[in-house]
């Protein structure tokens, strides 16, 4: 074992990171610059790829300094936002238009078409995801048919989610992405090793200007010394869901976990069996290492940092996203408030694209504090809907393991394990997206011998037990699903 720290970019979807950790999984040191989301229609967004990159690169070299020089770091571990997609010329390096989000809406009529002409269940077979404009190959395809730069730019196109585009930059033109970044592009099966050329063609997206799909550890390349001020490997690379996943030590088959960060995403482990569902989740690629594989059924939801962003920024109800808890607990109850927080459509086990957003209850004593709370308590409702039909397709939850920036708040903890009368376990560092990272590039730098090995990077947990009667969830019950039937 070794005392040099591994480095680990974190690219999410409003901010990016860079952070340090010890092989013994502790945290070191964090940098961390918000990103700009632009909304140029409604449903549309979109991101600066330059500036994901400029913003990622300040904070790797705050990192670097930290540690005293690249010779202090022993790896390279990177998770993104995943599905978000990035084109750009491969002579030049430079986007060639701004990054499609995966919050973003504007394909919904070419899945629609895809749907109508029935493609959906081959496709659900075949990639374990539903037609929806959260994937990446409708937006490759749109950026191709609608955006003049990209359509014209031929052999020289470039086109990956944000983990390429990381790479890229940081090697100087190594043109990769790991295996389960490319399970969510809908370009290849889940059971392939490349892109599905069937798939492809259906899409109108051209493998050439695909990257190489590579293991999640590895010894992929090297950072350009003239980036870090010296060469780095890069030995991880995961999507930000089964990043978290693998850092929570969801390893074994029934494991689950929750996200909740910009959105709020569920994963449970199946094992090395593909994944089928009958309830709209979806069958991911976990991980790919060597010739194992483990595959994780999932279930999304589009809004949940957003919210409490949207609440803040959009609405002006709070200063800050932890005036939400106190707000929360300032009243006993919601008030007869139900929101339906479909800012941009409804995820998993919905699957609603045009769905917007609603209130209910509305009377002259609601209060801010009632339209928070009614905005947290929507949170639960989403995943209790999402603990049915995981239970539905045989992967029940014994526990739930909890991470990311909206852990941090006990109330919503709480009403999570209240709403599903099931136990919920947060570890001490939430950040586990980032530590997935780092224990993939341990184990790819030869740190550890096996992923089960760099699971002892995981960190302690603290237990949220329900203490919420029957009568008052199955209330709450009942009015998030007569909104539901209302408005969705």
């Amino acid at each position: 074992m070794t005392d040099r720290f591994i480095l680990v970019l974190d690219a999410g979807t409003t901010s990016t990171r860079a952070m340090l950790y010890l092989p013994d999984g502790r945290r070191i040191a964090t940098a961390q610059a918000d990103l700009t989301q632009y909304y140029p229609r409604s449903g549309w967004v979109e991101q600066d790829a330059e500036e994901i990159w400029q913003h990622s690169l300040a904070c790797a070299r705050q990192m670097v300094e930290r540690a005293g020089g690249v010779d202090g770091i022993t790896a390279i571990g990177i998770t993104n936002q995943r599905e978000t997609v990035v084109a750009w010329d491969r002579s030049s390096g430079e986007p060639l238009h701004r990054a499609i989000v995966w919050q973003d809406r504007r394909t919904a009529a070419e899945c629609e078409a895809l749907r109508e002409a029935g493609h959906e269940p081959m496709l659900q077979r075949r990639t374990g995801l539903v037609v929806d404009p959260y994937f990446s190959a409708t937006k490759m395809r749109w950026l191709l048919d609608h955006a003049s730069a990209v359509g014209q730019t031929g052999e020289r196109l470039a086109l990956g989610t944000v983990e390429s585009w990381l790479v890229w930059k940081l090697t100087g033109g190594l043109h990769i992405t790991d295996a389960s970044n490319a399970s969510r592009t809908q370009l290849m099966a889940l059971d392939g090793d490349g892109w599905d050329s069937d798939l492809c063609a259906l899409f109108g997206v051209p493998s050439a200007a695909l990257p190489e799909i590579v293991d999640n550890a590895g010894v992929f390349g090297e950072a350009r010394a003239d980036v870090l001020g010296g060469p780095v490997p890069i030995c991880g690379l995961a999507g930000d869901q089964q990043a978290a996943t693998i850092g929570q030590a969801c390893l074994r088959p029934g494991d689950a976990k929750a996200t909740l960060g910009t959105g709020a995403f569920i994963l449970a482990n199946m094992g090395e069996a593909m994944p089928t569902s009958r309830h709209r989740l979806l069958g991911t690629l976990l991980y790919r290492i060597g010739e194992r594989r483990a595959y994780a059924l999932e279930g999304s939801i589009f809004v949940a940092g957003s919210l409490i962003q949207w609440l803040r920024d959009r609405l002006g109800l709070i200063e800050a996203a932890e005036d939400s808890e106190a707000l929360a607990r300032s009243v006993p109850d919601n008030g007869g408030l139900f929101m339906l927080p479909a800012l941009v459509g409804l995820g998993a086990p919905h699957w609603r694209p045009q769905a917007r957003g609603a209130i209910t209850g509305l009377t002259q004593g609601s209060t801010r504090a009632h339209i928070v709370r009614a905005a947290l308590e929507s949170l639960s409702h989403q995943i209790h809907d999402l603990a049915d039909a995981f239970a539905a397709d045989g992967a029940p939850w014994r526990l739930l393991r909890v991470d990311g920036g909206m852990s941090a708040n006990d109330w919503i903890v709480q009403d999570m394990a209240n709403m599903l009368n099931l136990r919920v376990d947060r570890p001490s560092d939430v950040e586990t997206t980032a530590l997935g990272a780092a224990m993939l590039a341990g184990l790819g730098a030869g740190l550890f011998g096996s992923l089960e090995e760099a699971s002892s990077m995981a960190s302690q947990a603290t237990r949220f037990v329900p203490d919420m009667g029957v009568k008052e969830r199955a209330a709450r019950l009942r009015g998030w699903h007569d909104m539901l039937a209302a408005h969705a």
